[in-house]
């Protein structure tokens, strides 16, 4: 790519990011913060950026107590003539977390960051800074953008193995070297409780760190909170989010596995009779607002997710939240459906900013595939969870969404729309054409698949007809949730060169070793 020098980025990574990550964490995971340690307030989970932009960025952090919450920010690592942004006043409201916005950076640049603690009595009391670092986007296309993304976190019981280097997929991915991470939902599984030992189908056991808030479903603001910390319990990851800033998205198993707005369920094991959804997925948003730098949540619960992240003249990022508008699960085979998956308020927007943007480049961020069947079997019923239900007809149910949208960036001539997910714990590339298609007013276009980052793999999902796809790649086991220790877990590139205007995706294992590389021209109507 072109114009990508940061002279003080690595040498940096060696030195003050090893020391960030080395911090020691504070004692018992459920104790109040307040009471963990005496003397100065400290940052043992890290720091996170989120949302960056040409010219700003959210800088994250948590405290052990109270705490006033101050990031110094530096065009060098030596931290000269720093410029100091007072964040906000850490308590026990937001779980002793806090976010700062940063605005008026150079754009284009390398900003290193510190973070630092003061006692609220006392500001001259501070803790050992915490450093991180991150690009801003460029204003220029020359310069390019390089990404990387995949999804689902410490599922299916599969936690942070120190055996096998923790959640070692980080590490490859910074290898990279990104400009940002985009996680495409299941951040957390509050569903699924981490034991502390499981054993494979070779007779070795898989032995995972444990918390007390892992050791079953979440239900309480407390325990959502827990499951969010229980990550940040990884050194790979640490270090991860102190030199590559984050676009987060959320699914289903930041709540419960398949959940949808008004279900409610429950017979007494695990969760109450009649635990009403709504109710956890209000609990689960405010921890996860608490713990990811969001720029349309800003600390509020109620806050969107939904959002598109500017990245310069070759990017924009649309992130879709699948989960909080859609309509219930059900055989998915309507002829009408003017909820879907999106809501139509958020397909609006979509349309709206899709038709608004002059990025070369419009990656939709979809939290769940399009053209895979991913079904929500209940009591026998064929419910389904996605979009896609199987039927390689016309367009029903929440494909009549997904019908409406590709229409309407067809009949605008909107260029350059690329399709990134993740959900299906496996990795694919699908193109989709309406030569091969039931429904066929639309361009063609690519969906990549990737994940998962640490839970269980899963075999490949079938393919829906009615947009045309024909799955180019895949790889995924013939076995169902197969572990982290035997492989199959996955993240997804994107490389945007600045000169000629190309974006190549890469499919990588979780050692770095790419499986698939797929190089777009830009300029065309879909793609």
């Amino acid at each position: 790519m072109s114009d990508r020098s940061f002279p003080g980025r690595r040498s940096m990574l060696r030195g003050s990011l090893a020391a960030s990550a080395a911090l020691a964490l504070p004692v018992g995971l459920g104790a109040a913060p307040a009471f963990a340690r005496s003397g100065r307030p400290q940052a043992g989970w890290g720091v996170q950026a989120g949302d960056v932009t040409t010219d700003s960025g959210l800088v994250w952090v948590r405290s052990d107590r109270p705490a006033r919450m101050i990031v110094e920010t530096s065009a060098t690592e030596s931290f000269r003539n720093p410029r100091r942004w007072h964040g906000p006043l850490l308590g026990a409201g937001t779980d002793f977390t806090g976010t700062t916005r940063l605005h008026g950076l150079p754009s284009g640049a390398q900003i290193h960051y510190r973070v630092l603690l003061a006692d609220p009595d006392d500001p001259r009391r501070t803790g050992e800074p915490v450093t991180g670092t991150f690009r801003t986007a460029p204003v220029k296309r020359r310069q390019g953008v390089r990404f990387v993304w995949s999804g689902d976190l410490a599922g299916q019981g599969w936690g942070i193995n120190e055996s096998i280097g923790g959640y070692r997929i980080f590490d490859a991915m910074a290898k990279t070297d990104p400009d940002f991470f985009l996680c495409s939902g299941d951040n957390i599984y509050a569903d699924g409780p981490i034991a502390a030992t499981a054993t494979l189908p070779d007779g070795s056991v898989y032995r995972n760190v444990t918390t007390e808030e892992k050791s079953h479903v979440a239900t309480t603001l407390d325990d959502y909170r827990g499951n969010f910390r229980y990550n940040l319990l990884d050194p790979a990851l640490r270090r991860f989010n102190a030199q590559v800033p984050n676009i987060i998205q959320w699914d289903d198993h930041e709540v419960r596995n398949n959940w949808y707005p008004g279900e409610v369920i429950g017979t007494g094991t695990p969760y109450p009779a009649g635990t009403r959804l709504d109710d956890l997925a209000l609990r689960s948003r405010q921890a996860f607002s608490e713990y990811f730098p969001i720029s349309t949540i800003s600390g509020r619960p109620d806050g969107r997710i939904y959002r598109v992240v500017h990245h310069g003249p070759l990017l924009d990022v649309f992130v879709l939240d699948m989960r909080t508008y859609r309509n219930a699960n059900s055989p998915d085979n309507q002829t009408t459906d003017p909820v879907g998956i999106l809501g139509r308020e958020q397909l609006e927007w979509l349309k709206r900013e899709l038709a608004k943007s002059r990025a070369v480049w419009k990656v939709i961020a979809n939290d769940m595939p399009l053209g895979l069947v991913v079904p929500d079997p209940v009591e026998g019923k064929p419910d389904f969870e996605a979009v896609a239900q199987g039927d390689p007809g016309a367009p029903l149910g929440r494909e009549l969404q997904i019908a409406e949208l590709l229409r309407f960036i067809k009949h605008r001539r909107i260029t350059g729309t690329v399709w990134l997910t993740a959900d299906v714990h496996h990795t694919s590339a699908q193109h989709y054409d309406p030569s091969r298609a039931a429904f066929k007013d639309f361009e063609p276009f690519w969906e990549f698949v990737s994940g998962p980052l640490n839970a269980g793999a899963f075999p490949a999902n079938a393919l829906d007809g009615t947009f045309g796809p024909d799955r180019v790649f895949v790889k995924a086991p013939t076995a169902a949730n197969v572990s982290p220790a035997e492989g199959y877990q996955f993240f997804g590139e994107v490389d945007i060169d600045g000169d000629s205007g190309e974006l190549t995706v890469r499919l990588h294992e979780y050692d770095g070793t790419v499986l698939f590389t797929q190089t777009l021209r830009p300029g065309r109507v879909g793609q």
